[in-house]
């Protein structure tokens, strides 16, 4: 009673790359990644310098300015990327969500820095 069981293949759904294609979307990755570093760097040090006068707690009078240039920062990371010819109908929400949180860290670290290291 021996059983001659078929070697089965997993069915590809998708084709595979080539070396190529792998290189252009990890590079792709990679630009969206300094993309949304800069562009929080740059919100940081905005929300710093339109901020207002630090005061002696290391607070500012306008620090829901910071916040919604840091949100700008996020909304415009999208056209930048048209502008810049990258194809973004593949980006899901999981893509998205990281190059936000990318934005975000970006933004907090450079305006906290900003607040707690340069005296006005």
């Amino acid at each position: 009673m021996s059983e001659v069981q078929a070697i089965e293949t997993p069915v590809q759904s998708r084709k595979a790359k080539t070396r190529a294609e792998k290189q252009a979307d990890h590079i792709g990755r990679i630009q969206r990644t300094l993309i949304a570093c800069f562009i929080g760097l740059f919100a940081g040090m905005l929300s710093f310098y339109l901020g207002g006068v630090v005061d002696a707690t290391g607070h500012q009078n306008d620090g829901f300015l910071g916040f919604m240039l840091m949100l700008a920062g996020v909304v415009f990371q999208k056209y930048i990327f048209l502008l810049l010819g990258m194809d973004i109908s593949k980006l899901g929400g999981k893509d998205w969500f990281y190059q936000g949180f990318m934005t975000f860290a970006f933004w907090f670290m450079a305006w906290t820095l900003l607040l707690t290291a340069i005296p006005k």
